[in-house]
């Protein structure tokens, strides 16, 4: 399966000539989605949904299909009728020849004063495991960890924590649109010396064999 990754906390699965795309949002490419046999989409926050770059993608694949959670699918269900397919903690499907698992019920806290959202993890093909804005941890092993690094919810020693409680093969960097080049050496530093795990960065459109 190749991986690669665009901007922000969007990336692109390719295998036996299908592609999934994870979380096309207002950061991404505005072409990160097009070509996409499916789409799966974490929760309902700009820099993860963008209605535009899912338009362009079902619009390129008059067969791709979206799976998401609920509070997506409601805005999404009358403008790509029967091609929005909602989906919850514990579901498991097949999209374009990927095996699904859904993971996790709830956005990680930003602030107390904020009111929490839904936000679901995706395990794909029981290897990579993508967890949107949150903090989750599968029931299974985890191969490849797509680590959000950097985000107003989080800090980096829950970051080397949860990497430390996945224990993954190996992490790539997701959601760090808003980490400088200043600040890169450091976070690669400590998280490659502190995770426990192989720690990878790609940078927008570069792309790995796993």
């Amino acid at each position: 399966m190749k991986l690669t990754k665009k901007s922000h906390a969007c990336v692109r699965l390719e295998k036996d000539g299908r592609t999934l795309v994870i979380d096309p949002g207002v950061f991404s490419e505005e072409d990160a989605a097009v070509g996409a046999d499916a789409v799966l989409v974490t929760h309902e926050h700009p820099d993860h949904f963008d209605e535009g770059r899912l338009r362009a993608a079902l619009e390129s694949n008059p067969g791709a299909e979206i799976w998401t959670l609920r509070s997506v699918a409601d805005q999404l269900s009358s403008v790509f009728p029967g091609r929005v397919h909602t989906v919850g903690h514990g579901d498991t499907f097949t999209a374009a020849g990927y095996d699904v698992e859904v993971h996790g019920e709830l956005h990680a806290v930003i602030h107390p004063d904020i009111p929490r959202v839904t936000n679901v993890g995706y395990l794909v093909d029981g290897s990579l495991f993508h967890p949107g804005d949150a903090l989750t941890v599968p029931a299974g092993p985890v191969e490849t960890l797509m680590l959000p690094v950097h985000a107003p919810w989080n800090k980096v020693s829950e970051v080397i924590d949860y990497v430390r409680e996945v224990k993954p093969r190996r992490t790539f960097d997701v959601h760090d649109a808003l980490l400088t080049e200043v600040a890169r050496p450091l976070y690669d530093g400590l998280l490659g010396r502190l995770g426990g795990s192989g720690h990878h960065r790609l940078a927008p459109g570069e792309d790995t064999e796993l």
